[in-house]
């Protein structure tokens, strides 16, 4: 049913609660898990030029996001799974969408922040978006941050 799964990535424990899920479903048709990385652009400040700030930023957040999603896909790899990486530029809730039209996406697998009522409204959450714009099936993971013990 599925060959293409995507799962985006921001680099939160909450968006990696859809990991396993994720996994789950590509383990149980046989598909390939993308792992989807949106790097939202950098606007520069201070006193470097733009053109040196953003090659600046570009080096920076382009070899956290490559390092940090291979480490992901690496633990991946460890169920057997075909995985690869993806590091795009631009709003993660357009990217996301344009990602699954563009590359024969089957399923959209990625975690809610756990947010209800007004502060959902004023976030525009990129799960929302995402879900109202897809033209493919979506698994919304409810991902709510762990309570300290005190």
């Amino acid at each position: 049913m599925y060959k293409r799964i995507v799962l985006p990535l921001d680099g939160s424990d909450l968006a990696e609660r859809a990991l396993p899920h994720a996994v789950a479903q590509a383990e149980r048709f046989g598909a390939e898990l993308i792992l989807l990385r949106v790097l939202e652009p950098i606007v520069p400040t201070g006193t470097l030029a733009p053109q040196s700030a953003n090659r600046q930023a570009e080096t920076l957040t382009g070899a956290w996001a490559a390092e940090y999603l291979e480490r992901v896909a690496a633990g991946v790899r460890e169920h057997g799974v075909s995985v690869s990486t993806v590091a795009i530029e631009g709003r993660p809730r357009k990217k996301i969408l344009e990602f699954a039209e563009t590359n024969k996406i089957d399923l959209i697998v990625l975690s809610t922040r756990g947010r209800s009522g007004p502060s959902r409204w004023l976030m525009g959450g990129v799960a929302d978006r995402v879900v109202r714009g897809a033209n493919v099936p979506v698994l919304l993971v409810r991902a709510v941050k762990k309570k300290q013990k005190r």
